[in-house]
């Protein structure tokens, strides 16, 4: 049903695309810097500091009294910063956010400060709260935003100064979610203090990554990046190429710089944790305090005496170069073209061979309708309360599996399992049946998945990367004359999938998350509002697209038009792949007439 020649045809343009991508790369922006040095903060007193919230408030869950008396007290701290009317102007915002316990009441704590200038203001920003008790190293990001705070209210700087505290941080970012709403793209940068005096190190200290497509401008992060390794003394960390990639194709950090630069805010967040954070009992250390207070400090006064960083962008870093987003979408699209032909072609052969294709893709459309329901059951229950719907992926440390966490869970399984069941019905009434019996469901599973990743194209490159192995290895299915066997199929199935189960399992391990956790994760994403309408249509497609090649690799040789040793079956519809000249219907009345009459004579 393929044609080999014309598929190896169009795999031309990749070349032209990888060529055109290397010339591309452009070299990378310098650091910001600044003559002003960072001795203004303290880190003794910060440190001071820090134990001493660690015993006022012990107890600070997400919306918890713990929580909200410690929003107040921050408050009443920046009011009383300044003399002479050049302090802050101080404000408590209420808001009520999805976390991880449900839905809370949430205290958010603004702090303003104009600037000499009209410039965009810079916010620094650290959540107070914590889901274990005590967590020291958790709370030291508040105690260093108090320090800077005080080493900034009798600055004089040019651009403005927004000083956050937020709640909800440890797991969801909702605070975070309902700062970036309230501010828009007002600030021209950020920076996110997460736990900056722990002693369990998990490099890069600098994270870029946002919950939508792209993250941090590249000066931003490296500005901070250089502010850190000077006062720390060690290199922070770079980004590996792998791990851009896993947070470019699927989007996911449950760090609060993840819902600001997902709203447009440049964002970065500085700390030792990565995206797990600290655990409740871990030790915290003032001199590695003194080390990120000071280079937050420094990035403060280098962004504070520069141009815009600009808005987040969604290049790829290659060592001292960078690689722009255009030029990965036109690889991908180049890649995307040899299947997309292949599978056209592939059915105006079946077209040819009066081969009805439209019940075989409503066949490889109906796939998806399973997984289409168990995703509409998840944000039912999400609005329903069952299964709580925080902004951002949560970390392992802070999710729970109790007793409704598991009947959700279970919930959903069943959901699945009874729409496979009822399932079958489905194709019949379009005039196809359950297991692929015809040729051209081998056709038109590729065809669907092929569109469904170029509609994925256009809104992210980079994840319709994970789906090009799929519409290349899945080809393969439809080839009766390099059909693999039920194993071989299962196989290619499998590997196609390689990608994709890379990169949750990089997610996974970022997030501290085992199977059951990573599932309940999972169920808290679908049910709320990061899986929108077009990622919930593209993912149960793609998944169904999966099943419908599961379905095809266990399909038996003569369900696929091969004899029992995999030989072809002997063509009885003629047509572009028999023989179609005079006579080979049987031959014309006047040509058997003939015959009869030399018969006769003989």
């Amino acid at each position: 049903m393929l044609n080999g020649r014309l598929y190896r045809a169009a795999l031309v343009p990749v070349l032209l695309a990888l060529a055109l991508a290397a010339f591309s790369l452009h070299g990378r922006p310098a650091p910001l810097t600044s003559s002003l040095a960072p001795d203004a903060f303290d880190g003794g007193r910060a440190s001071a500091e820090l134990h001493a919230l660690a015993r006022e408030f012990p107890n600070r869950a997400p919306g918890s009294e713990g929580d909200h008396a410690l929003a107040l007290h921050i408050a009443h701290e920046l009011e009383e910063m300044g003399s002479g009317g050049a302090g802050f102007h101080v404000s408590v915002r209420h808001i009520e956010s999805q976390t991880v316990h449900g839905r809370r009441a949430l205290l958010t704590v603004i702090a303003r400060r104009p600037g000499a200038s009209e410039r965009a203001p810079i916010v620094l920003l650290a959540h107070r709260d914590a889901i274990g008790a005590g967590s020291e190293a958790a709370l030291s990001g508040t105690a260093v935003l108090l320090e800077l705070a005080r080493a900034l209210v009798d600055s004089a700087p040019q651009r403005g100064i927004v000083i956050v505290s937020t709640s909800g941080g440890s797991a969801g970012a909702a605070g975070a979610a309902d700062l970036a709403q309230l501010l828009g793209g007002e600030p021209d940068a950020a920076l996110v203090l997460g736990n900056v005096a722990g002693t369990v190190l998990r490099k890069p200290f600098v994270l870029p990554y946002s919950q939508g497509l792209g993250g941090a401008p590249d000066q931003l992060w490296s500005t901070v990046s250089r502010a850190i390794g000077q006062e720390l003394g060690e290199n922070p960390g770079d980004l590996p190429i792998t791990a851009q990639l896993v947070h470019l194709a699927l989007p996911l950090s449950a760090g609060e710089q993840g819902v600001l630069n997902a709203a447009g805010i440049p964002a970065v967040a500085l700390g030792v944790s990565g995206e797990r954070g600290p655990a409740p009992d871990e030790p915290v250390s003032v001199a590695r305090l003194q080390a990120f207070g000071k280079a937050a400090l420094e990035s403060v006064f280098a962004l504070d005496s520069s141009p815009d960083v600009g808005s987040p962008s969604a290049e790829l870093l290659v060592q001292r170069k960078a690689v722009p987003r255009w030029a990965v979408a036109l690889v991908v699209l180049a890649l995307l073209l040899a299947p997309l032909v292949a599978t056209i072609d592939g059915v105006a052969r079946a077209r040819r061979r009066r081969v009805r294709m439209l019940p075989w893709l409503w066949w490889a459309l109906s796939c998806a309708l399973p997984f289409l329901v168990c995703i509409l059951f998840a944000k039912l229950l999400g609005a329903m309360g069952v299964i709580p719907a925080p902004p951002a992926p949560v970390p392992g440390s802070a999710i729970v599996l109790d007793g409704k966490a598991v009947g959700a869970l279970l919930a959903l399984a069943m959901a699945l399992v009874g729409s496979w069941a009822a399932w079958p019905s489905l194709p019949r009434r379009a005039g196809a049946s359950a297991l692929p019996h015809a040729e051209a469901a081998a056709i038109a599973m590729p065809l669907v998945l092929v569109i469904c990743a170029l509609l994925v194209w256009i809104a992210n490159p980079f994840a319709a990367l994970l789906i090009v192995p799929a519409t290349h290895l899945w080809l393969l299915l439809a080839a009766p004359e390099v059909r693999p066997g039920r194993a071989g199929g299962l196989g290619l199935v499998a590997l196609a999938l390689v990608p994709l189960a890379l990169v949750l399992a990089v997610h996974a391990s970022e997030l501290g998350l085992g199977p059951a956790p990573f599932a309940w994760s999972a169920a808290m994403l679908a049910a709320g509002a990061h899986l929108g309408v077009g990622g919930t249509l593209a993912w149960s497609v793609a998944l169904g697209c999966t099943a419908g090649a599961a379905l095809l690799a266990l399909a038996g040789p003569r369900e696929m038009g091969l004899d029992d040793e995999g030989t072809p079956l002997e063509i009885t519809t003629r047509g572009p792949l028999g023989y179609a000249g005079p006579g080979s219907l049987g031959g014309t009345g006047s040509a058997l007439r003939r015959r009869g009459g030399e018969r006769e004579s003989a």
